[in-house]
């Protein structure tokens, strides 16, 4: 495999994830669990404090930092809002909605599966302590 090839060639599957493979930080990116929980509360344009109340535990500076992230990623776009005081409102672009559907599919993935992850968990916890 060239280094220049990023992906491997041929069928066979990839053994060598390169380090300036173009996946890596966007998948580090929106598969973080903040950043998969806003652009899931974004059905329509959003203000900054009302996805701060419905995502329980999460700190005023990691959202804006998450917001951040998502609009320099093109996933989502921030509007600020002619208002006085002045509001920002957030939703997501064409490109984050295109994510609703595979995201769907692996949260319904994780809802189908919890309590078999869940069972695995406790048996290796109770190997590692033993």
């Amino acid at each position: 495999m060239k280094d220049t090839d990023l992906y491997g060639a041929g069928t066979e599957p990839q053994t060598v994830f390169r380090a300036n493979c173009p996946s890596r930080p966007i998948l580090d990116q929106i598969a973080d669990k903040w950043s998969m929980m806003v652009m899931a509360l974004l059905e329509r344009p959003t203000r900054f404090n009302e996805l701060k109340r419905s995502l329980e535990g999460i700190t005023q500076r990691v959202l804006t930092q998450t917001l951040r992230r998502l609009e320099r990623n093109g996933m989502i776009q921030r509007t600020v809002l002619p208002t006085s005081p002045v509001g920002v409102e957030y939703s997501l672009t064409p490109l984050g909605a295109s994510l609703r559907e595979p995201f769907g599919r692996l949260y319904d993935w994780t809802v189908e599966h919890s309590r078999e992850i869940q069972s695995c968990q406790r048996a290796y916890d109770i190997r590692a302590d033993a």
